[in-house]
This record gives C-alpha cells, sequence and structure tokens, in this order.
C-alpha cells in the first residue's frame, strides 16, 4: 500500500506542469509550451511591444527600450517606468540576462525571423532559464490581423484582439481598393529619405517602404534590401536623377536643413513644397521601427499624396486610432504636435 502511495505521489510530481500548461504552435510553426494562464510577459523588440502594449500593456514586466521623454503624455504611467532589461533587434542590443530573470517572465514575446542564428542563440538562451520564446509574424503589414487573433488567443484577450484585427483588416481592405483605382500615370513617384542628410532609402521590395505602394505611390529606388536594417546608401546626383515628386522623412534634421541646402532646391519634390515630415509620436507611422502605427500612416500617406482620391478627416482618424489602439483622448494640441502642424 505505501509503495502504491509513493507511485502516486511520483506521477502527481511528474504530471503537476502539465496541468497548468499548454502546447501551442507559434507563428513561426514552432511548438511551444506555455503557462495555460499567461501573466508575466516580456518583449524581445519595439515592434512586440507595441503589440502588447495595445493588446494588454498590464501584461508587461519589462521594455526593451527608453520611452522618449516628448512620448511619454502619450502612454500610461506604468509602461514608462517598466524596468529596461534589453532585447534583440540589432545594431548591437542584447538583454540584461540578470534583468530578465529578476522580472520573471512567464514568455518572452519575439518578432524575428525565425531560422536565424542569432533566433536560435537567444531561443536557447531562453530555454536555459526556463523561459520560453514564442513567435509573432509582424513582417508585413498584412501580417497583422492575424498577429492580433493569434495574440488574443495566447494571452485569453480574444475580444479586444477581434477589435484591433478588425480595425487592421478593414483599413487594409479599403485602401487595397483606393490603390487599386488610381491610374499608373497618375501615380505620384516618392522618395523615402533617411538618415541627417537624406541620402539613404529603402528600396521599392523593402518591407521599410511598404506604405508607399499600398498607398498607390511609386518608390523612386528600385529593388530590395541588401539586410534587415535597410538604409541604402544613394548619392545627390541619384536623387537629382530620380527627381521625386514627394519626399518622405522622418528625420528632422533632414527636414529642416533643406531650406538652406541649396543641392535640394532643384529636386521636383522640394520645388513644389511637397515635402512631408512622418509623425513618429509616440510610435513611428511608417517605419523604425515598424508597428501598427502603419495603419493610420497608410491612410495619412494616402490622404496627403491623393487628398482628392482620399480626402481623409486625419484629426478624427488620429483621434478614433489613438483611442482604440493606446488608450488615450488626445486634445487639439495633442493632435497638431503629432501631425507636425
Amino acid at each position: 500500500m505505501y509503495s502504491k502511495f509513493l507511485l502516486f505521489l511520483l506521477l502527481n510530481l511528474i504530471l503537476a506542469p502539465s496541468l497548468h500548461a499548454r502546447e501551442i504552435t507559434d507563428m513561426a510553426g514552432r511548438r511551444v509550451v506555455v503557462p495555460d494562464v499567461i501573466r508575466r510577459v516580456f518583449t524581445s523588440s519595439p515592434p512586440a511591444t507595441y503589440m502588447m502594449y495595445a493588446l494588454d500593456p498590464t501584461l508587461l514586466v519589462g521594455s526593451n527600450y527608453s520611452v522618449k521623454e516628448q512620448d511619454k503624455r502619450f502612454l500610461r504611467p506604468e509602461f514608462t517606468r517598466l524596468p529596461v532589461a534589453g532585447g534583440m533587434f540589432g545594431q548591437g542590443h542584447t538583454v540584461n540576462m540578470e534583468t530578465l530573470l529578476a522580472l520573471k517572465p512567464d514568455i518572452v514575446l519575439s518578432w524575428s525571423t525565425w531560422g536565424s542564428k542569432a533566433d536560435e542563440l537567444f531561443v536557447e538562451r531562453m530555454r536555459k532559464a526556463g523561459i520560453p520564446t514564442v513567435f509573432i509574424k509582424l513582417d508585413r503589414l498584412e501580417d497583422y490581423p492575424d498577429a492580433f487573433r493569434f495574440m488574443g488567443d495566447l494571452f485569453g484577450r480574444r475580444e479586444r484582439a477581434k477589435q484591433l484585427g478588425t480595425y487592421a483588416s478593414e483599413t487594409l481592405r479599403t485602401m487595397a481598393g483606393i490603390a487599386a483605382r488610381i491610374p499608373e500615370k497618375e501615380r505620384l513617384r516618392v522618395y523615402y529619405a533617411e538618415g541627417t542628410d537624406g541620402l539613404s532609402t529603402e528600396g521599392e521590395k523593402s518591407w521599410h517602404a511598404q506604405l508607399i505602394p499600398m498607398a498607390g505611390g511609386k518608390n523612386v529606388h528600385k529593388g530590395g534590401q541588401s539586410d534587415q536594417a535597410g538604409m541604402e546608401k544613394v548619392s545627390m546626383e541619384q536623387v537629382l536623377m530620380y527627381n521625386p515628386d514627394v519626399i518622405l522623412t522622418h528625420d528632422r534634421i533632414f527636414y529642416a536643413s533643406l531650406a538652406k541646402d541649396r543641392r535640394w532646391h532643384d529636386v521636383r519634390a522640394v520645388a513644389g513644397k511637397r515635402v512631408y515630415l512622418i509623425p513618429t509620436v509616440p510610435f513611428n507611422w511608417f517605419d523604425r521601427p515598424p508597428s501598427f502605427m502603419r495603419l493610420l500612416g497608410l491612410k495619412w500617406l494616402a490622404g496627403t499624396l491623393y487628398p482628392k482620391r482620399y480626402p481623409l478627416d486625419i484629426r478624427t482618424e488620429t483621434r478614433k486610432f489613438y483611442r482604440l489602439f493606446l488608450g488615450v483622448e488626445l486634445s487639439e494640441r495633442d493632435i497638431r504636435e503629432i501631425l507636425n502642424r
């Protein structure tokens, strides 16, 4: 009898963890065992952080970046005070394992291209620490509806995920229809200027510049991207040869320099006063890093390029979007600041 009792206890000890865990298939096709109820989440890169913030910021136990001062009033105070444990998003960034382990996350949520050596090493480090890593797919804007639904199932936030995913799906469907109706000869030629000198850019096949064709524009720089970081170097002579109708930039130094830099004055976009500063508060609407804000950025860009074809009330749409995705009510002053007006 005693031996049977010991066997019963042993079986319970072995099976106990599985009673409170489940196996899922993440968006990279990996089978991962996670807790039944996930209460503590760390995200390994800003795009994953933004997704978690939109779904339920109370689950975040740490951050992978420090919030800029000008962004704080558009975000929940508790989010801006989260400890920073670093992350895996290029440019030499790494995770501080001591800080991460002290946060005791149930899982790490990651956006990356599964299969890279860096991903494999990161997952292995987390495995040795007893923390499962779950990948979500955010490579292109079309991935976001499915990403929201996946996260809703993963975290038990299905109703919230449905709201966000529905907005994403409807936006993509509406904007695809608008772009499709623009005749080829009327499509504006767009240059995406990066860096303080404006002489870095992205090719037409780069996901960094995905919004240009989605809004009905034509990227003047052909090709893709040489690596994950992008920012392909071009010369001033090349820009003059492109002679774009429109220039987009999120770099304020470059934007401010155009008035004095005579090299740019003969470019059609500059001469025609069609250089636009991309909104970036609290997260970039276009790129760097990519996020769900691109859904609003897509509407903004289409309305900016083709105001007669898409007469968008950007103030109203911005207020609605920030309320839904960020849970913040904007004043008129806020909207002017966000829209750089």
